[in-house]
């Protein structure tokens, strides 16, 4: 028989110390396309921690660059200025610490500038008030002086009038009426401007320098000298009057002339009758026209013959004008 070799018997070697599995770097993976459903078999690609790492490391992200060296510094100053205001505390601008903080100064109170606003409206309430009611005191005045069957309208120019008012010395005082009547006579419009009026106690005033001027229409002196009617009255030159009459068959014209004869009174005569008789011109031959009221102090200054009719034009001199008068 032939011998079996023998064979040696093995020796005993230490197990390999366990290897750690290499530290896993994450990689972005590029899109795949999908697998087809039914992909050939094959052998599945290594766990992304058992791959090799690749050569080179990949570049840090963008959040981890490095600035620039020649980056420029901040715009703000490392240290606070000198003049630095005394409200910077801790964590403010330049204290070193913390963002700088931004910090609001204080509202200015308005509330004098409202107050002012306030005041100046109340003193234009009060003046344009006390205004009103010294001239419709005026206005009562004038119409008590003058006789007139309304009150006038008056206005004294002027801003601020409680100067004025508490001086109780007014420069200037205007004084307006239409379609009044004083005694008989109707006036179309009234005119009147006063000078330096001074109040003395609670009704009366006395006026530097007074002017008034006075449109009484034709119709008006008509009817104040009483002429009969069928008379039409007319302007034929600055003091005369062409009487027009038209009475049935009797159509002719007269000339009557104007003049004043005293401080208030008007004196109307037919200086040229013409053919028509002196029965039919009546009243109109001669009468007076008085004005039955005025202040005392003002005068009828002139007459004159307008296209409208009368005009009369009065003045006066320290002239004093009273509610009770």
């Amino acid at each position: 028989m032939s011998e079996e070799p023998t064979r040696p018997s093995p020796q005993w070697q230490p197990p390999p110390a366990p290897q750690e599995p290499p530290t896993r770097i994450w990689q972005p993976q590029a899109p795949q396309s999908p697998p087809p459903q039914n992909p050939p078999p094959q052998n599945p690609p290594p766990p992304a921690w058992q791959q090799a790492p690749p050569s080179q490391s990949p570049p840090p992200p963008a959040w981890q660059a490095q600035p620039a060296q020649d980056a420029p510094p901040p715009a703000w100053p490392a240290q606070p200025p000198q003049d630095a205001p005394n409200w910077q505390g801790q964590g403010a601008y330049g204290a070193g610490q913390g963002a700088p903080v931004v910090t609001r100064g204080r509202r200015r109170r308005r509330w004098p500038w409202i107050t002012l606003i306030v005041i100046v409206l109340v003193l234009v309430a009060a003046d344009r008030g006390a205004l009103i009611l010294t001239e419709n005191a005026m206005a009562s005045q004038f119409q008590s002086s003058v006789g007139l069957s309304g009150k006038p309208s008056v206005s004294i120019p002027g801003i601020p009038f409680l100067t004025q008012l508490a001086e109780r010395d007014f420069k200037t005082v205007n004084v307006n009426a239409s379609n009044e009547t004083t005694g008989p006579l109707e006036i179309k419009t009234l005119t009147a401007t006063a000078h330096g009026m001074h109040i003395h106690g609670l009704n009366s005033a006395e006026i530097d320098q007074f002017t008034a001027s006075a449109l009484v229409t034709f119709t008006a002196l008509g009817n104040a000298g009483g002429i009969p009617q069928g008379i039409t009255l007319s302007a034929d030159g600055p003091n005369k009057i062409q009487a027009t009459v038209s009475i049935g068959p009797l159509s002719d014209s007269a000339t009557a002339q104007v003049t004043q004869t005293g401080p208030n009174k008007i004196h109307v005569h037919v200086i040229d009758a013409g053919g028509i008789p002196t029965s039919v011109l009546g009243s109109l031959m001669d009468f007076t026209i008085t004005i039955p009221k005025l202040p005392a102090g003002v005068a009828i200054q002139s007459i004159s013959i307008t296209q409208q009719g009368l005009m009369i034009t009065a003045t006066g001199s320290h002239v004093t004008v009273s509610q009770n008068s």
